[in-house]
């Protein structure tokens, strides 16, 4: 005999062959309806949810609420926390399974669910009800939050080939940060200021939630192939204790993991910016839009920048510049008490945060297979929502016991760690050839 393989083994081979063609010609034939689809929904769904997620509106909010920078922090620690319990759950839920969209709406709507909760909350509850239903709803939106990133950055892997991805999340986050600043604006001007309904911080919420339901809706466009291969369904604390072999397996993924986190830590400073400014300037209705608008409209910017440099030379790169550009926002927001400067500032800090967000949740599915996608991101999800629930409790306790300028430069600090991390140990994963 000659130890080659069997007719059997061929015959499965091809098999395998055959459907992976199968899929990659689907993925080809229905990539002009889902690019349209996932911009569709990144467009509505981003800009509102930015509303509820830039540094800006929710701190302030729970600051008037509350008057302390440490409630700033356990609110926005509770919507992290969230996140981080339970991306894994969201890997073991899709991981077996060949389509993953159904899913995923049902996720998205109890994620909308939240929003509303912290707009309704507002418009009916006293203050101090409002603080602790904020921070319950805050969870609940990261406890969907955690599966549904899970679920649509595994779509998303699916119906839009790789060559393509950072351009898509380049235009699509470009887009949603042109309509986001411009709502930002008219909800600090028109909503915050003016009161809007009553209660404006939860009229610009409300909008939120609106915007993020159509954006919702849009995917039910989308063509989902059905995946070739998928794991077996497997419990989920057996899935648990495979992590530790799955990243004993691959350091550079393991250093990416770590250097995410350190990363992700240094979002310690973000509630705090805006109170800083506040100390600083004072925080109109008008200031805060025009911060937010900042803000925003920088990620908007940035964003096709780093689409384009993540298409041509990589997400490692994207890393690199926008931690680095991160880092130095935050330290030049400790040197300027003016507003234009802190709206550069502001600026530099959006396109920073833009660059990190888009470079880890791309380059996370470039390593390893695809059987093990749904876990990869799962794990980043977790270690980097876990520092991301620690930051703003540790930021709210330096700032309530020291002052602002400590917290920025830990959040430096911490930034310029992850920097140096994937700078010296974490290569670019495309050139290993581990996916298509």
């Amino acid at each position: 005999m000659d130890g080659g393989p069997s007719l059997g083994q061929t015959d499965q081979t091809a098999a395998r062959l055959a459907a992976e063609e199968a899929y990659h010609a689907e993925v080809e034939r229905n990539l002009r309806r889902n690019f349209a689809a996932n911009l569709a929904h990144g467009l509505l769904g981003q800009t509102g949810f930015r509303l509820v997620t830039a540094p800006t509106f929710v701190p302030a909010y729970i600051y008037l609420l509350s008057g302390s920078e440490f409630a700033v922090g356990l609110a926005l620690a509770s919507q992290w926390l969230g996140n981080a319990l339970s991306s894994t759950l969201g890997a073991t839920l899709v991981e077996h399974r060949r389509r993953v969209l159904p899913m995923g709406m049902l996720v998205g709507w109890g994620m909308r669910g939240g929003v509303l909760g912290l707009a309704l909350s507002g418009y009916f509850l006293p203050d101090h009800w409002a603080l602790i239903f904020a921070c319950v709803f805050l969870c609940m939106f990261g406890l969907f939050n955690g599966v549904q990133s899970v679920i649509f950055q595994l779509l998303l892997a699916k119906v839009i080939p790789l060559r393509l991805r950072g351009r898509l999340t380049g235009f699509r986050n470009f887009a949603a940060g042109l309509t986001a600043s411009g709502v930002a604006y008219l909800g600090g001007k028109y909503f915050v200021e003016a009161h809007a309904l009553g209660n404006g911080y939860a009229t610009t919420f409300l909008v939120a939630f609106v915007l993020t339901s159509i954006g919702l809706s849009t995917l039910m466009f989308v063509r989902e192939p059905e995946a070739p291969e998928v794991r077996a369904p497997t419990s989920f604390a057996l899935r648990m204790r495979q992590i530790p072999d799955l990243l004993r397996e691959d350091k550079e993924l393991t250093h990416f993991y770590i250097a995410s986190g350190l990363a992700a830590l240094g979002t310690l400073a973000v509630p705090f910016y805006v109170l800083y400014a506040g100390h600083s300037i004072g925080l109109s209705g008008t200031t805060l839009g025009i911060l937010s608008t900042a803000f925003l409209l920088s990620q908007t910017g940035a964003n096709l920048l780093w689409g384009s440099i993540a298409d041509h030379a990589g997400n490692r790169l994207v890393f690199l510049l926008s931690v680095g550009l991160w880092a130095a926002a935050t330290v030049l927001l400790m040197t300027v008490h003016s507003l234009w400067p802190l709206v550069v500032v502001f600026a530099g800090l959006g396109a920073g945060q833009a660059g990190f967000q888009n470079s880890t949740q791309n380059m996370i599915l470039e390593f390893g297979v695809r059987e093990d996608l749904a876990m990869r991101i799962a794990i980043m999800n977790t270690a980097t929502s876990a520092m991301m629930a620690l930051g703003p409790l540790l930021g709210g306790f330096i700032a309530h016991g020291s002052s602002f300028t400590v917290v920025f430069s830990v959040s430096a600090a911490t930034l310029a760690l992850a920097f140096g991390l994937v700078l010296f140990f974490v290569k670019e994963p495309r050139q290993r050839g581990l996916f298509r």
